[in-house]
């Protein structure tokens, strides 16, 4: 059983602290320097495999290098009523700097009848990169804007654009994020009402994030990991590397307010907290293995790297915690900061036991308004619009985004979203000579603005011509103009180029999403009931979960989508939701969902086992973990909502809604829908056939030393009044 494999970790582990921190000690030191000297470097991989965008780049490569290198631009600008000429020198000198970067292969000419507006305020010279966009580092952007600097000032305006500077600009942070753990601080010392009670979680999540990012570093030198997977990675794994510890000492000090000794309690307490809180684990790291089932290697790096952090925090919560806790002993209690011990409450006198009792009186109710709301805040979702962001979508404190803006308003939208037309001439049915009519066709379509002149590799069997769209790259009508495109040309003549590679990248995940989707809530339902013996208990964490996940969606497309409070969260403008989002907040909203609902569920479980009385067991379930699930995830918000403050609407997106996902976990789902539920339910809560209750492996969380009648809650680990 889970939780006698448990205890004897925890047990091991609490005998000896030393040996356990050292370990942990020699591990950070392993994996930190490590990661420091062969770890490898983020890049973003926007490629939707088997399309038609990456077949191009591809033929590209192996035939046309010259034709597949990254491209970035200096956009040049100077005021209303002036002229770049006057700026000539200046400029020239830019563009001779820019030259002798490091990989840059070519800079055309910034001052032709192609690169300068018509108004002769605005003009860019192409640079191109001897490889491709993706692998352009951030040394190379960094002398880029060594190089256009001194060329700024005298009215002369001067910004670094193009797809390779938008993919890897390095992302702001905020300082926010120290913030959330500040608050998450305050939060756990309200809840345990000791400082040394308070710092222990958050110094165990500190190690587990330290132990991951280190991790993930060393993954990227073994794959492509997504610049986005720190940032994700870190954001789960400070939420869970706290919530963690604090299920477990939680039920440590429980145990110790019953009159246990400090070893049984702790070992009571792994037995019991410690084996949910691997299940819990196990469930937040298989939804996020399962990003692997979508194929796109981006959202892999994500998952895998999420998953390592996750991981960490389950391994120092049954590890390192135990030790820490052993060593401490009663100095746990030290440093009392809300006056003295508050006497021990029973479960009968806390507002937890009142309100599930009040909610079971009348479940139907509560559980028809519960779910009303749920599903009002999700109406918004099923107007979802999805898409790739631009860099007219992130800051303009940015120098991409500034030079976005430039070349739309000296160029128009389409400017910004080039595609490039690769065709095959060793394929039957099209040649050189066809060109001419194929850009004809292309250039007829309402939303192709101009198409660019052919060119043609050395050896003659490949050819590629630009064209430009009307509208810019996030635009719908661009997906529509491109889908358009696709279908007048050839089969052997490909349409690539980041925008087609992106729109690639959501139709894909749009197709992904439902098997994706169907996989997690298949591999959580078998979990879940082998766990609690029960057929509907999976059934209705995974109907409950969908409609905290579904309210965070509608939430999400309320304020970004459609601008709702914009200003309260500084926004710019309105954003497409980002295509990988969905996908992503469904990996991660799930598992943490399941996590408070293993959380409550297994003391149910264990209150049911010792009385048989289903609307008592609830009650008292809730009454022992209300105020600590409660705290658990006012932590785990405040983490999410200090990255509001991130300048990157993409990082403000992920935060806003994981918040609110935990938001109405927390309150709306556990509070209300599950009691409701589980006294309509009455005992068929725990119903499994005998057939398959024996066919099924036994993996239980209930602590082995559970005492015969359900034990006193604590005032400072129960719910209020």
């Amino acid at each position: 059983m889970v939780n006698r494999f448990i205890r004897r970790i925890g047990g091991a582990s609490a005998r000896r602290p030393w040996v356990t921190i050292a370990a942990w000690a020699v591990a950070l030191l392993l994996v930190l320097p490590l990661a420091g000297t062969v770890g490898g470097s983020f890049v973003d991989d926007l490629v939707a495999p088997g399309s038609q965008s990456e077949e191009a780049m591809e033929l590209l490569e192996e035939r046309f290098p010259e034709a597949s290198g990254g491209s970035a631009m200096a956009v040049f600008a100077v005021p209303n009523g002036k002229q770049l000429e006057l700026h000539r020198p200046a400029i020239d000198a830019a563009v001779a700097r820019i030259a002798e970067v490091e990989h840059v292969a070519t800079v055309a000419d910034p001052f032709t009848a192609d690169t300068v507006s018509p108004d002769g305020q605005i003009g860019f010279a192409q640079i191109t990169f001897d490889l491709p966009a993706m692998d352009v580092d951030p040394e190379q952007i960094n002398a880029l804007t060594g190089a256009i600097k001194p060329a700024r000032g005298d009215g002369l305006v001067v910004e670094l654009g193009g797809d390779a500077i938008f993919i890897n600009a390095e992302s702001a942070t905020s300082g926010a994020e120290a913030a959330g753990l500040l608050a998450a601080l305050v939060i756990l010392v309200v809840a345990f009402g000791t400082i040394v009670t308070a710092l222990v979680p958050v110094a165990l999540a500190l190690v587990a994030v330290a132990a991951g990012m280190g991790s993930i570093i060393l993954l990227a030198n073994a794959m492509d990991v997504t610049t986005a997977a720190p940032t994700i990675g870190a954001m789960i794994g400070l939420g869970v590397g706290i919530d963690y510890a604090l299920f477990i000492m939680a039920r440590y000090r429980v145990n110790r307010a019953a009159g246990q000794a400090n070893p049984t309690a702790l070992s009571n307490a792994m037995g019991s907290s410690g084996a949910a809180v691997l299940v819990a684990g196990g469930t937040v790291i298989v939804a996020m293995a399962a990003l692997v089932l979508t194929g796109l290697g981006f959202l892999i790096s994500i998952g895998l790297s999420t998953s390592l952090l996750v991981l960490f925090a389950v391994a120092a919560a049954l590890t390192l915690l135990p030790a820490l806790l052993s060593l401490l002993g009663d100095r746990i209690d030290k440093g009392r900061v809300l006056g003295r011990r508050r006497p021990v409450k029973q479960a009968e006198d806390t507002a937890w036991w009142r309100f599930a009792h009040r909610v079971s009186g009348r479940p139907w109710p509560y559980l028809i308004v519960a779910t009303g709301a749920l599903l009002a805040l999700a109406a918004p979702a099923l107007r979802m619009e999805t898409g790739f962001p631009d860099a007219g979508n992130d800051s303009t404190s940015t120098t991409h985004r500034r030079a976005y803006d430039l070349l739309a308003e000296g160029f128009g939208p389409g400017f910004n979203a080039p595609l490039l037309i690769v065709a095959d001439l060793r394929s039957p049915g099209v040649d050189a000579q066809g060109i001419p009519a194929l850009s004809k066709r292309i250039a007829a379509d309402p939303g192709i603005a101009t198409v660019g002149e052919p060119r043609t590799s050395s050896a003659g069997d490949t050819l590629v011509m630009p064209i430009l769209p009307t509208t810019a790259p996030a635009d719908a009508e661009t997906s529509e103009t491109l889908r358009r495109v696709r279908d007048v040309v050839p089969d052997n003549v490909a349409v690539s180029g980041l925008t087609a590679m992106t729109d690639d990248l959501t139709k894909q995940l749009s197709d992904t999403l439902p098997v994706f989707i169907a996989a997690i809530l298949a591999a959580s339902f078998l979990l879940l009931m082998v766990v609690f013996r029960s057929i509907a208990v999976p059934l209705k964490a995974a109907a409950v979960n969908l409609l905290s996940i579904g309210g965070a969606y509608g939430v999400v497309v309320a304020v970004f989508q459609w601008g709702w409070l914009k200003d309260l969260f500084n926004l710019e403008g309105t954003f497409p939701i980002v295509s990988p989002l969905p996908v992503i907040f469904f990996a991660v909203l799930f598992g943490l969902s399941m996590d408070y609902e293993v959380f409550l569920l297994s003391r149910v479980r264990e209150e049911y086992d010792a009385t048989g009385d289903n609307a008592e067991s609830v009650a008292r379930g809730m009454a022992a973990t209300g105020r600590v699930i409660t705290s658990a995830a006012l932590i785990m918000t405040s983490v999410f909502l200090s990255f509001l403050a991130n300048p990157s609407p993409l990082v403000k997106m992920t935060g806003l809604g994981l918040a609110t996902a935990i938001v109405l976990d927390a309150t709306i789902v556990r509070m209300v829908i599950v009691p409701a539920a589980m006294a309509l339910m009455g005992r068929a809560n725990w119903w499994l056939p005998r057939w398959l209750d024996r066919r099924l492996p036994r993996i239980s969380t209930e602590g082995a030393a559970v005492p015969d009648q359900p034990e006193p809650v604590p005032a400072q680990a129960s719910g209020n009044g």
